[in-house]
This record gives structure tokens, sequence and C-alpha cells, in this order.
């Protein structure tokens, strides 16, 4: 078995990939908003829609630039934790 940073580096590990499964929660979340967006969009203009799915366009790329820098700053204190474990000293940011 190779190691997990050659695992890594061929893309055997996805850390996103595990967020594709969902919860009873999160589903029922999921058709809350699909519900109410539905219900939205038929009281919208065609222009109306327009601003509305680019503002969604936003949100979406805002959601993934969050994502990234939460698994960064979990990953180095991840990796903090174990070089402390390992008795090393404590790294400062």
């Amino acid at each position: 078995m190779k190691n997990i940073l050659e695992e890594l580096w061929y893309g055997n590990i996805c850390p996103d990939s595990y967020f594709g499964q969902t919860s009873a929660e999160e589903k029922e979340l999921l058709g809350y908003i699909v519900r109410h967006t539905d219900a939205l969009c038929a009281t919208l203009t065609d222009a109306q829609k327009e601003i509305l799915e680019k503002r969604d366009d936003c949100q979406a790329e805002l959601s993934g630039i969050t994502q990234r820098d939460i698994f960064v700053y979990a990953f180095r204190l991840g990796a903090r934790m174990a070089m402390e474990m390992m008795g090393g000293d404590s790294i400062e940011r």
C-alpha cells in the first residue's frame, strides 16, 4: 500500500468527496430550499430570475472558498496536533 502522501498525490484521497453523502437532516433542509426557491421563482420576472441566478452563483463560489479555507485550517491544525503528540513543540502561526 502506498503512503498517504502518495495516495493524495495520485488523487486517491479526495476530502471533499466525503461530503457527497447527505444525512436525513440535510435532505430535509435541501427540500425546504428547493420548495422555497420554486415558490419565489414563480413570482419573479425573467430579469429578476437572472439576478437571483447570478446571486446564487456568487454564493456558491463564496461557499467553495470558505470550505477550502476551513479545510486548509483544519489540515494545519491536525498537523500541529500530530507534531505536538510526537513530542515536538507547538508551532505558532
